[in-house]
């Protein structure tokens, strides 16, 4: 029996062309996902709007679904439209309004060779009610901390797949920071430079200018981060792809995390961990509150999602009934 505590809201998934009730479950232990994580997967949110529910960027994140699988040496057995479809229905009928949505395709039962020779790639889509992704600390801002580990570096894999065996990494760094106190991880690059939070982008704001890295620096360009910086275009602020150092991160005005899960959330502090050997240093970012850009890009992203705002009304899909 599976219950519902932590999803909350979600009644059925979708798997592999049916419906099934969110407590039911078949899937055997030898899965070969289960065991080397060949998974690839997209975290995706409906918001309501006044026309009704609507997906945000669905197009791209079901185009990154299919580069992630093309990495993964997947042959997916649907095509976008068929992806889109399955992800619609399946936020409909779970009657949501407001929702995250989680598409996984991956390596199921076979064989359990590291090559999944007699492994058929199927894919299951799972909708609930999930609001901020840290809580009431989003308000607040947060209190990150750069880990010793290193990011998996841009040369050991296609950074714009989202690969479920490489998000150990994440849960990992991400439990970490939170057993030191702190709310939220940073990892560095081989380079020593900032490269991103477990599962978000990091952007800086210095005298108005919105700073974030790119591919090279050993990060995943999100969907979040790219509507950000049009955003931010849009609302006259100049904005930048380039590395970004630890300095200029601690002598930022503003920093914030922006991915699907978090959306957009002010980093009022940040310790250093990164050398296991050195003292830790605490950076207050800014004032050490949510500044005025980070505000403003949060109600800017808010209207964009939530239809508000017209000029940003192409990146919805509406769900209809």
């Amino acid at each position: 029996m599976f219950l519902n505590t932590h999803f909350p809201n979600a009644k059925k998934y979708w798997y592999e062309g049916k419906f099934y009730d969110w407590s039911e479950a078949g899937f055997h232990p030898m899965m070969h996902a289960l065991h080397y994580g060949t998974s690839v997967f997209e975290g995706i949110r409906a918001y309501r709007t006044a026309k009704g529910p609507a997906v945000f960027r669905l197009p791209e994140h079901n185009d990154r679904f299919l580069v992630s699988a093309a990495v993964a040496k997947m042959k997916c057995p649907y095509t976008k439209d068929q992806i889109a479809a399955a992800i619609t229905s399946t936020v409909r009928e779970n009657g949501l309004d407001s929702c995250y949505i989680r598409p996984l395709l991956f390596y199921s039962y076979g064989n359990l060779g590291l090559v999944p020779k007699a492994c058929p790639v199927e894919l299951a889509i799972s909708a609930w009610e999930w609001g901020a992704y840290l809580g009431e600390n989003a308000a607040r801002g947060v209190n990150a901390f750069i880990v010793p580990q290193r990011r998996v570096h841009h040369t050991q894999f296609n950074m714009t797949a989202k690969l479920g065996g490489v998000y150990v990494q994440s849960t990992i760094c991400g439990l970490e920071a939170r057993e030191e106190g702190f709310d939220e991880a940073i990892f560095l690059n081989m380079e020593g430079r900032i490269a991103e939070g477990p599962g978000q982008n990091v952007i800086i704001v210095k005298s108005g200018t919105l700073i974030t890295n790119g591919r090279s620096e050993s990060v995943l360009e999100g969907i979040t981060r790219t509507s950000l910086l049009e955003i931010g275009r849009d609302l006259g602020y100049k904005t930048v792809i380039a590395p970004i150092t630890k300095e200029d991160f601690f002598g930022a005005d503003e920093a914030f995390y922006c991915g699907t899960a978090v959306e957009v959330i002010p980093i009022v502090t940040v310790t250093d961990g990164s050398g296991p050997a050195a003292p830790r240093v605490k950076h207050t970012i800014g004032t050490g509150k949510p500044g005025p850009v980070a505000l403003g890009m949060i109600k800017a992203f808010g209207d964009a999602v939530t239809g508000r705002e017209p000029r940003y009304e192409k990146w919805l899909t509406y769900i209809g009934k």
